[in-house]
């Protein structure tokens, strides 16, 4: 096994663990929740495998599923996001994803930021269309969307800087 499957490993676990254990307690006002397993999904390499990005994907929304008992909406958003996430490379990295010179696992610059917001919204936008499941909800859907993104967003960064300091 070559370090960055360990890695992957290790992060998959751990990211699991931490929204299971503690981030699916939140619950603030009612319905803002941090997602932040998605780092995931989010810090894969640029250069993995693309199956078994997907494939862990859904087994990653598959068992936050099963805890939250959500019925396979987290699973069929991260598959999405999974399945988007080349196109979400392009569009905020432009041409150093053609080059394969993408780094996400640097500090954060506006393009790694840019591609992080996307994909939680992506995924949000995804999630909620699937467990509100009713046109009429259409307002409350986007509400929950944005707000419940942004706040995973907050949660995404701040383990970011936790995890992967500045070096200079």
């Amino acid at each position: 096994m070559n370090n960055a499957l360990l890695n992957n490993i290790a992060r998959f676990v751990l990211l699991l663990a931490a929204q299971v254990i503690i981030f699916n307690n939140f619950n603030l006002f009612g319905f803002l929740n941090p997602y932040p397993y998605l780092l995931f999904i989010i810090l894969y390499p640029v250069n993995g495998n693309k199956s078994g990005l997907l494939l862990a994907s859904f087994f990653l929304g598959l068992t936050v599923d099963l805890f939250c008992n959500s019925g396979g909406v987290h699973a069929a958003a991260c598959v999405v996001l999974a399945y988007n996430r080349p196109f979400l490379f392009k569009f905020a990295f432009g041409l150093s994803y053609e080059y394969q010179t993408v780094k996400l696992n640097d500090s954060l610059t506006p393009e790694r930021l840019t591609f992080m917001v996307f994909a939680v919204f992506i995924h949000h936008i995804v999630l909620f269309i699937l467990e509100l499941f009713n046109i009429f909800l259409i307002w409350e859907m986007i509400y929950r969307s944005f707000l419940s993104a942004i706040f995973t967003i907050i949660f995404c960064v701040i383990i970011i800087y936790l995890i992967k300091p500045n070096r200079k």
